[in-house]
């Protein structure tokens, strides 16, 4: 499933720490990884040729900082603006999964300063592993909390998740029933009882397929700080979920509104979670 990994590495925040904390993984250990690093254009030369000096530093000293086998890596050192390389070369590697940092601007602000992660979340369909940079630690893989809702990105999310886990020795699985907008009626009925929710149920018999332990957890509160305080109390080490895509084909360039107004799960999510995210969205 997780195939071709894009680590967009900046030499800063915690996405080196993530990458050797997946590469625990038995199915990442088998993947290909490209380290992309970006050299924003520069006004003179003398300082383009000082940056792609200090780029080909990053990614050599990234690449040997994990480690990784020299026969399923390649490095990318490219010129442009970061936001628009990233999504190109995730596109130019059909990459499975982007690993990459996230400086956890919400909404406006993020559109605003130029927030690269909240840029390539935007327009790429492909799932996003965002790692804060204020993150204290980075934790080995083993407790997953995945919120499920009716989508497909949601039901995407599961498999990942469980892909992940049937190989992790003494790993867990927390299941909360969630909806996509944090201020519109839900469009899936939730009940109070995780054990009585379909939606929960579902996904359930999924994991019993595949041998992982897991929780349900009932929806109490408000969507957003009902899943990262359950993150919280549970320790979890990695949070999964899937971001619909309600967007017309021709605003694809344009910031989602609610995205915008910080009206999104995903958006919230993504700011306030105390570990990892994963973001999952279908092809559209």
């Amino acid at each position: 499933m997780i195939e071709k990994i894009l680590l967009a590495d900046s030499g800063t925040g915690n996405t080196e720490a993530m990458m050797k904390v997946l590469m625990d993984i038995p199915l990442i250990q088998r993947a290909a990884v490209t380290v992309l690093h970006v050299v924003p254009s520069q006004v003179s030369a003398e300082t383009m040729a000082s940056k792609w000096e200090e780029g080909g530093r990053t990614l050599a000293t990234a690449i040997q900082n994990l480690n990784l086998d020299p026969g399923k890596v390649t490095a990318v050192l490219r010129e442009g603006d970061p936001k628009d390389v990233v999504v190109q070369v995730a596109d130019e590697t059909d990459a499975s999964l982007i690993v990459m940092g996230s400086r956890g601007l919400q909404g406006l602000k993020a559109i605003l300063e130029n927030s690269v992660s909240q840029y390539v979340f935007q327009l790429a369909s492909r799932p996003m592993l965002l790692v804060k940079d204020d993150l204290y630690t980075i934790r080995p893989i083993k407790r997953v909390l995945v919120a499920m809702d009716k989508s497909d990105s949601a039901k995407e999310g599961l498999n990942i998740a469980l892909t992940l886990l049937r190989d992790i020795k003494g790993g867990e699985l927390t299941l909360v029933h969630s909806v996509s907008s944090l201020k519109a009626k839900p469009f899936d009925i939730t009940t109070i009882d995780a054990n009585e929710d379909p939606v929960l149920l579902a996904a359930a018999e999924e994991a019993r397929k595949y041998g992982v332990p897991y929780k349900l957890a009932a929806p109490e509160g408000k969507a957003g700080q009902r899943i990262c305080q359950l993150a919280e109390d549970r320790n979890i080490d990695l949070l999964i979920l899937g971001s619909p895509d309600r967007r017309p084909t021709i605003a694809k360039g344009l910031p989602d509104l609610d995205k915008v107004l910080g009206e999104s799960l995903t958006d919230y999510v993504r700011v306030y979670a105390p570990c990892p995210v994963l973001i999952t969205r279908m092809q559209g």
